[in-house]
């Protein structure tokens, strides 16, 4: 469970491509990043408690939009379109670059963002990229490295240690859909970025 905030409503608000069709009030945005067969969408719902709020998909690529999610009415988790699928046509490929950029370099009402691993696997070019582009944007950003319950213990330890060499020091979360490890450490993060109106806490 997530002891530093009580989830009391999520609501899916809109589908975006341009930014005068993003949503107007100034809430702050979580944006999640990462290759498209990752496991976005996985994580929102399962950080949210909510079962298929994001839209999850076999078909790596289906997320061609910024998908705004409100949750408590205080503050929005945005799931980015995913990079690095082969497969995916040449002019949607040539439509994600802009949109997500003009997102990221322009929301000023975006707090942070999460860049997504898939933890059995050394990160991407791509994904060194989106780190080195965050940071050249002055942008706040966490590494998440899911699908961690496919890992042993020992597993995990390494490829957390690749890959903060490979992020300059900055350790992945360990997370696991399944059984929500690193759910906490996560919440923390972005909890920190949050006013203290927006946040409701559990009780103790």
């Amino acid at each position: 469970m997530n002891c530093l905030l009580k989830i009391v409503s999520t609501r899916f608000v809109k589908s975006a491509v341009e930014p005068e069709q993003f949503p107007v009030t100034g809430l702050p945005e979580i944006a999640f990043v990462g290759r498209s067969n990752v496991g976005k969408s996985s994580l929102i719902n399962s950080l949210l408690g909510v079962r298929g709020l994001a839209r999850t998909s076999s078909t790596p690529g289906r997320t061609q939009l910024i998908n705004f999610f409100e949750v408590n009415g205080a503050f929005r988790f945005v799931d980015l379109p995913g990079y690095g699928y082969a497969r995916a046509p040449l002019e949607i490929k040539r439509q994600w670059g802009p949109m997500v950029e003009r997102y990221i370099e322009n929301r000023s009402n975006l707090v942070l963002c999460v860049i997504i691993i898939d933890l059995r696997h050394e990160p991407s070019p791509l994904d060194l990229q989106m780190k080195d582009w965050l940071q050249s944007c002055e942008k706040s950003f966490i590494v998440v490295g899911t699908k961690a319950d496919k890992l042993s213990a020992n597993q995990s330890r390494a490829s957390v240690a690749r890959a903060s060499a490979v992020f300059g020091n900055q350790d992945p979360i360990p997370y696991s859909a399944l059984t929500r490890l690193g759910a906490e450490r996560i919440w923390k993060e972005i909890t920190k970025r949050l006013p203290a109106r927006g946040l409701r806490r559990q009780p103790k």
